[in-house]
């Protein structure tokens, strides 16, 4: 059964993504990040093939061909807009309600197709963070998109761990915001434009 309320969150935080990558001037894609080792252009190709590109093709049951995930996406000066194209189109494919039905090969592994949509809108809003916080400007969503974010944070954290994908949690007080909850349980200081990172 499509789950109507992510969804809507996927779309919502596909807004905000590109609009998040329309701000990113072409002298930043040089510049640092806080993710460690990783470039403002390596953290944008990151967020830009797997969350239009992967989230598409998860849609449709394909794997990312190998050409797509080398591809610099930052080499094409309309990337923001071409981003933006293809967000609509991955957003569109989840809109069949037969796309959230059984589980999506992962390669090594298989997943519901629900429980992968949510985890893929976690990418866009966290990554989108960073990639605002990076070029000096502000993500923001509503809170039942962070409460889903910080859901999905909460429920995976010890599987994004054990791969090194999150850092420790960063302590924020218990009546913060939803999203500064699910980036700090994710390894971001959102009060300090974070020193801590997630791949």
């Amino acid at each position: 059964m499509k789950d109507d309320e992510t969804h809507q969150y996927m779309s919502e935080c596909a807004a905000e993504a590109a609009r998040i990558a329309r701000g990113v001037p072409a002298a930043r894609l040089s510049g640092p990040t806080h993710c460690p080792g990783w470039d403002v252009r390596t953290l944008v190709d990151h967020w830009v093939l797997y969350t239009s590109h992967g989230l598409e093709h998860r849609a449709l049951r394909k794997q990312l061909p190998e050409d797509l995930i080398a591809r610099d996406f930052t080499a094409d000066p309309r990337w923001a807009e071409a981003y933006a194209a293809q967000l609509e189109r991955a957003v569109a494919a989840w809109a069949d309600p037969a796309v959230w039905e059984g589980e999506v090969d992962l390669g090594m592994a298989a997943m519901p197709a629900a429980e992968l949509a949510s985890m893929i809108v976690k990418e866009m809003a966290v990554h989108g963070w960073d990639v605002a916080v990076a070029t000096d400007q502000e993500f923001h969503i509503s809170d039942g998109a962070a409460r889903l974010v910080l859901d999905v944070v909460e429920r995976h954290g010890d599987l994004y761990r054990r791969y090194d994908g999150f850092a420790a949690a960063v302590p924020v007080p218990e009546d913060a915001p939803l999203f500064d909850r699910a980036l700090a349980s994710s390894g971001r200081d959102p009060r300090q434009g974070a020193t801590h990172a997630e791949r």
